[in-house]
């Protein structure tokens, strides 16, 4: 799979893991130069408490596109630190 976002590659691997329709690349998958800490956080039920990226490539920014949970509730142990994205960043495969 691999993740793209206003001509960069974001992310690539053949290890994903798909929850709820998205797909979760694992941490060292990530090519890290495009992501900024963001401060916004959002609360799942099952999973835990989410952190956000903000993902700045070839002179844009696209805030809060990128998310992953560095703990989560027992249910989603398997995508801690992983790393899944929204907001026009393109996920094929």
């Amino acid at each position: 799979m691999k993740a793209t976002w206003n001509g960069a590659v974001l992310a690539e691997s053949d290890k994903t893991i798909v929850v709820e329709g998205n797909h979760y690349f694992p941490p060292d998958a990530i090519h890290k130069e495009f992501f900024k800490s963001s401060d916004t956080h959002t609360v799942c039920g099952w999973k835990g408490t989410a952190s956000y990226y903000t993902i700045a490539a070839n002179g844009g920014q696209n805030p809060d596109a990128a998310w992953y949970y560095p703990e989560t509730k027992d249910a989603a142990k398997e995508i801690a630190g992983y790393v899944a994205f929204w907001k026009g960043v393109k996920v094929e495969g």
